[in-house]
């Protein structure tokens, strides 16, 4: 399990564009370690999805369809990604 909650880390870490990758990121380092496998499932099927889609979700330009509803992806769409100073 720990190793798949590190390549799920990594993934979301790289996803495409910056944007993505800091909220991806982000959340996966505060909610990974928490998952089981359900939820490890709910978060890499959205990994899976284009980035454009599940950015439009993220910041409300877009509706999520019924058949992508989860309770990861709502935790997604409700967590605030916060700048850390350096």
């Amino acid at each position: 399990m720990d190793a798949r909650r590190r390549k799920l880390k990594f993934r979301a870490w790289r996803r495409g564009f910056r944007e993505m990758d800091l909220l991806m990121g982000s959340f996966a380092d505060q909610h990974l370690d928490t998952y089981g496998e359900t939820e490890l499932d709910q978060f890499e099927a959205l990994l899976e999805l284009p980035d454009w889609e599940v950015y439009a979700w993220l910041v409300g330009q877009a509706d999520v369809p019924n058949d992508q509803r989860s309770a990861v992806l709502d935790q997604l769409i409700a967590f605030k990604y916060a700048a850390q100073a350096g």
